[in-house]
Formats: C-alpha cells, structure tokens, sequence
C-alpha cells in the first residue's frame, strides 16, 4: 500500500488517490494542484473543464518565471497565467479515480472537498537529442508524483435567527 504524506482527521469519512511517476510537467501540475485546492469536487471538475476550453486560467503563482499575462487571471488576484491541458487532464483522472474510491467506500460522492493535493518531483527521465556534427545532448522529461485525498464534509445548517429585540428611536417633537 502506498504511504502519503498527509493521513485524513476522519479516514472512514475520506478517499484518497494517487499518482506516480507521471509524465506530466511538475511546475504546471502543482500550480493546478494549487488552485483547486480546498474545492467542492463538482466545482473542481467545471473549473478544470473550462481549462481546457481556456475559459478560465490557472494562475502561475510560484513557478512565474516567463510566464505570460492573461486578463483571466484578474479573479485570483493575479496576473500571470496559463491553461496548461496535459496537467488538467491528468488531474482530473486522479479526481475521476478518487471519486470511484470514494463509491466503493460508501460515501457521498456530492458532497466530497479536497481537503490536500501535493505534487512532488519524480526522477527525470533521461533521452538523447541527436545534434549535428554527432553531437548528442540530454533530453529529460521532468515527471512528477501526485497524490489527493477528498473528504467529505457535512451540510452546514445556518442557525435560525432569533428575534433581535431592537429598541425603539422615537423622535422628539418640540
């Protein structure tokens, strides 16, 4: 069984799923895995979705470097983003997996929220480019490792207002 990082407060109430050695890039993957963390699941899925039909970006907080401007970014508070496809896609097979776990446990699949997400880098995976003159230089991929758990949390029920006992402003006549 695999180890994570990050054991759940409530296991029985919680679902996990897991990724190795993806071969998807590890600075787009955690600046996805970054903003979808803490989502409802329907909300995540119509978010990533709309990434991919670049609707929506995600915005490249950490890993910015050369990045470029988009106007979509304006909603995270941010300027630089992208829609990075392969990373969306990957992720949202991990939420497909974690939602059949979570099926199979019994638990509301409605009412699941990403309660940790976390990208690692996996060893790179070594080709060769071949160059002129017989040359050869490296040519590495930069996978990475990539592990959820969703939990799921109860219905918050807004406590009934009591009656605010105001009292009256009467105005004073002369």
């Amino acid at each position: 069984m695999a180890h994570y990082s990050l054991d759940p407060e409530n296991p029985t109430k919680s679902c996990k799923s897991r990724g190795s050695n993806l071969r998807v890039h590890f600075k787009n993957t955690g600046e996805t895995a970054q903003a979808i963390k803490s989502m409802h699941i329907r909300k995540v899925t119509e978010y990533l979705k709309d990434v991919i039909l670049q609707k929506l970006c995600v915005p490249f907080c950490r890993y910015n470097g050369g990045v470029g401007r988009c106007a979509q970014a304006k909603q995270w508070g941010w300027t630089q983003g992208r829609w990075p496809k392969k990373s969306v896609e990957f992720l949202l097979h991990m939420l497909k997996n974690a939602e059949s776990n979570a099926e199979l446990k019994g638990l509301d699949v409605h009412s699941l929220v990403i309660e940790h997400i976390q990208v690692n880098k996996a060893p790179k995976m070594h080709c060769r480019s071949y160059r002129d003159h017989g040359q050869v230089n490296p040519y590495m991929s930069s996978s990475c490792h990539t592990e959820m758990i969703l939990t799921e949390k109860e219905q918050i029920v807004p406590k009934p207002e009591e009656e605010v006992h105001r009292r009256k402003r009467y105005l004073r006549r002369n």
